[in-house]
């Protein structure tokens, strides 16, 4: 499969700008979602080539492989669905804002397949949180999915720092009944003074709200306590790193996602002049080494999924050999194919790594 998308669907895809290809990608998913006979068949043949894949446990959920769709390709979950028939063991919708947004001007993602490397700076472009709760009452749910479905939740652009809170407990409230498990994202670094957030103080006041509210819920007849996770950014320091460790020990998050985009510029990347986070093979080696800083220093007691650099069975080996239990692609997808998620469960599988 890999080979037909490299060979014939690739170069088609490719003509087009980031976004443009992007949008198709989705939009063909959407229509395999829609299309529920042809998605069943699909996700039986799947089953069956990945049948001696060991399921994962993860945060009081069970995983049918370690290889998710990260966050940042169906932003406003219409699409998550299909992603089981692509070999997926689950899928992160969103990043998803209380209040709609268009994002970001255009031009604002931009491919670089010699560096298998990817620059965004899309800024959370979305339809806002309630529309993501009307959409996701009307698809699978509970037993009906075939994968766990997380929703990744952002700040809005327009909504002060000092009031960001607030801005997350709204999507929060309207989206815990539909996700498996709850992403807050502190990380991206296309919104205006977002990655303030994981500063310790700020941290410790959002993270003690959404665990009050998560709490709340739980205690509520038919309510339930939705594992929620952290998502940080590759450009932290050691000493940062310890502080957000810290902060989420202290409110008990039921795991942390390593990492998010950089605003570094390694190699090739020092005379690319264009802004927003840098995605792709550049970012595996730091993210990899966060992983296995975070793992040893929590004992291998958080739960991190790893993230960064991930299009092939090596890659996701090396996360997993570093402390991951989970890791998520999207760049490497964009160069290998909808079907790479399949192609690395059933190589780390074979390795044996977990």
């Amino acid at each position: 499969m890999g080979k037909w998308y490299e060979g014939m669907v690739r170069p088609l895809l490719f003509r087009c700008d980031a976004e443009r290809a992007h949008e198709l990608g989705v939009h063909s998913m959407e229509w395999l979602a829609r299309l529920a006979p042809l998605r069943a068949v699909l996700e039986r043949s799947m089953a069956a080539h990945l049948r001696t894949v060991r399921p994962v446990e993860a945060f009081g959920l069970t995983f049918p492989n370690a290889v998710g769709l990260a966050a940042g390709f169906d932003k406003d979950a219409r699409a998550w669905p299909a992603a089981a028939a692509l070999g997926f063991g689950h899928v992160e919708v969103g990043t998803v804002t209380a209040l709609p947004q268009p994002g970001n001007p255009r031009p604002r993602a931009f491919r670089y397949a010699g560096e298998g490397a990817v620059i965004n700076r899309m800024g959370f472009n979305n339809g806002g949180s309630e529309a993501m709760a009307e959409r996701l009452a009307h698809q699978p749910r509970g037993a009906e999915r075939r994968i766990p479905l997380g929703v990744n939740l952002g700040k809005s652009k327009v909504t002060p720092i000092e009031e960001a809170t607030a801005d997350y407990l709204a999507s929060f409230a309207r989206l815990a009944d539909f996700a498996d498990y709850v992403v807050l994202n502190v990380s991206s670094p296309n919104t205006p003074n977002l990655r303030q957030l994981q500063d310790e103080s700020r941290l410790r006041e959002l993270l003690a709200a959404v665990t009050a509210a998560n709490r709340g819920r739980a205690v509520k007849p038919g309510g339930r306590h939705v594992p929620v996770l952290l998502k940080i950014a590759p450009d932290l320091t050691w000493p940062q790193i310890d502080a957000v460790l810290s902060v989420i020990a202290e409110h008990r998050l039921d795991g942390i996602i390593a990492t998010n985009t950089t605003l570094a510029r390694p190699g090739f990347f020092a005379g690319v002049n264009e802004a927003g986070g840098l995605s792709g093979l550049p970012l595996r080696e730091r993210s990899t080494e966060i992983i296995r800083y975070i793992s040893r220093a929590t004992r291998g007691r958080l739960p991190i999924i790893g993230v960064g650099g991930i299009d092939c069975p090596e890659a996701a080996a090396e996360k997993l050999d570093a402390g991951a239990k989970l890791v998520q692609i999207y760049t490497g997808m964009i160069f290998r194919g909808p079907f790479l998620a399949a192609e690395i469960a059933r190589g780390v599988s074979a390795r044996q790594v977990f």
